[in-house]
């Protein structure tokens, strides 16, 4: 029965939320709400709640480790992450803290912890919704993402001080994960592609990463993040994190139906929460200003700022450590769902909302920008390919064979980077970039390429190039067939469905391969007769 009303609630609340244009996501939360809310008297069986916290920690500890695949060590250390992920956790019980004493309690340390639980921004909520636009890889989701493994690490040092849950010496082991580097890479190795690389990612992240930091004392995800971290630099990493993504997505659902069902509200919890929710514009607000102060152009701050502003499941964990603030543990689980019903939908249209408000963030922007976002010169190219993944590569080798001058763009810095070093012109920018659309010189491009996978990517930058009286070809390739129509409506010439032109690329090679033998078969018995 577990089966039918989880998976089935899941179900028709997610499909719901899809229909209005909502993230399933938010209809996930409503079905942990609509199960909570029917409970054992509506059939529901009592033990749900254990089964979904369960396969929710599954979930998170394979998001972390999936995070860590991705990131890089040295952009954690960078100042406006390590500086801004600080400065915001430092202001923020500065505000929250006198806030709740005046509104939600009249004891001053309840009021501390409560402003600490609401400073951290949910790392679930953010990596799930940058992985969903695929900007895991761009300025703003690298800032967002390190900013988020910073608060973990807070997040730690407040259990130790408060719940006195200090690591014990066994944790000092952490310092010696970099000696596992060679094994893990030894292990990845001899993976395969099959269901022996899925079960790999699955010891790593959950036995090795969460087990086993959980008995020297640490917790399983900073565990699983470690795990991933030590294999972001292996050749193979971005397949092993493919390969985990089905199996973490139906995990997940798990984490945001028990965060539905952490508890039903009395009219106190109700109040609080919605005072929390009133409040949380405060949270993003403060992010971009801080973003700002490190020098990041409005865009940048405002796109990284919105993806961390919720209120954190990790805030949670802290309240539940605490015996100080476990009266408000279900007020505080009310409070992280709304920040999630709120913050979702307005994740979902983060690039449309700078392009209409852009306008009055801009005035914010320091006069000193940050170098990773100067506008850049396309010099001599006549070839534009936005998005430098597999497809894009490979278009640029195609299109330098045939003695044209490609240049590619890519908001990933590690990508270009690499790029760089094998010699191809590839500059970092991004496509959705209004900012980059106003500092950049088009009239020496023929014909662009778009190699980018997001679909939304994709029709702001064929809409910006029209717009700005580009007049050459835009050839653009699609995952699904419902894109192709939109792409063309956007002022595509041509849009490609790209596993059919697969398909007849390896037919052309079957048919060239299949001529040629002929030909050579052919010509066989005319050398003998020549021979004799």
């Amino acid at each position: 029965m577990f089966e039918v009303f989880a998976i089935g609630a899941a179900f028709l609340f997610g499909l719901a939320a899809r229909q209005v244009a909502l993230p399933p996501l938010v209809g996930f939360l409503a079905a942990g709400f609509c199960i909570n809310w029917l409970g054992p008297k509506g059939g529901i069986p009592a033990e749900t709640g254990a089964i979904l916290d369960y396969i929710a920690n599954l979930g998170v500890l394979l998001l972390l480790f999936t995070i860590g695949l991705k990131l890089k060590l040295r952009q954690i250390t960078e100042p406006h992450v390590l500086g801004g992920a600080l400065l915001h956790f430092a202001l923020s019980i500065a505000i929250f803290a006198p806030i709740s004493r005046l509104l939600f309690t009249d004891d001053w340390l309840s009021a501390l912890l409560i402003g600490i639980a609401v400073a951290f921004s949910s790392t679930v909520l953010s990596a799930k919704l940058l992985e969903t636009r695929h900007e895991m890889g761009t300025f703003h989701g690298r800032t967002a993402i390190g900013i988020l493994v910073m608060q973990d690490i807070i997040a730690l040092v407040v259990l130790a001080i408060f719940a006195g849950k200090a690591p014990g010496p066994w944790a000092l082991l952490i310092f010696a994960t970099p000696l596992l580097r060679p094994l893990l890479y030894k292990l990845l190795d001899l993976a395969g592609h099959d269901e022996v690389l899925v079960l790999t990612g699955m010891v790593l992240s959950l036995v090795i990463g969460g087990v086993g930091f959980q008995m020297i004392g640490l917790k399983g995800e900073i565990g699983a993040l470690v795990m991933g971290l030590l294999l972001s630099n292996h050749p193979r990493a971005s397949e092993l994190s493919k390969s985990l993504w089905a199996l973490k997505e139906i995990f997940l659902v798990g984490f945001f139906l028990s965060i539905g069902m952490s508890g039903l509200p009395d009219w106190h919890a109700l109040l609080f929460a919605i005072g929390l929710g009133l409040l949380l514009p405060l949270k993003g607000v403060l992010f971009f200003l801080i973003l700002v102060l490190f020098k990041l152009r409005a865009r940048t701050s405002f796109i990284a700022a919105l993806s961390l502003t919720a209120y954190s499941e990790f805030g949670l964990i802290v309240a539940a450590g605490i015996p100080a603030v476990e009266p408000y543990l279900v007020p505080l689980a009310i409070a992280v769902s709304v920040s999630f019903l709120i913050a979702a939908p307005l994740n979902h249209f983060a690039h449309p909302l700078f392009e209409r408000f852009g306008v009055l963030l801009q005035p914010f922007e320091r006069p000193i920008r940050h170098p990773d976002e100067v506008p850049k010169d396309l010099g001599d190219a006549d070839v534009l390919i936005f998005g430098m993944g597999r497809t894009g590569s490979a278009a640029y080798e195609e299109l330098v064979a045939n003695d044209r001058q490609p240049i590619g763009l890519d908001a990933d810095i590690y990508k270009v980077e690499a790029h760089e070093e094998a010699g191809r012109n590839v500059i970092f920018a991004d496509a959705e970039d209004c900012n980059f659309w106003d500092g950049v010189n088009i009239k020496g491009i023929d014909a662009v390429v778009l190699a980018m996978d997001d679909i939304e990517a994709k029709l702001i930058a064929t809409r910006m190039l029209r717009e700005h009286g580009f007049a050459g070809t835009i050839v653009s390739h699609a995952l699904h067939a419902d894109h192709v129509d939109m792409i063309h409506d956007a002022g595509a010439d041509q849009t490609y469905l790209s596993l059919k032109e697969a398909g007849r690329s390896l037919a052309g090679h079957a048919i060239e391969e299949t001529d040629m033998s002929d030909e050579e078969e052919t010509a066989r018995p005319e050398a003998r007769l020549a021979k004799e």
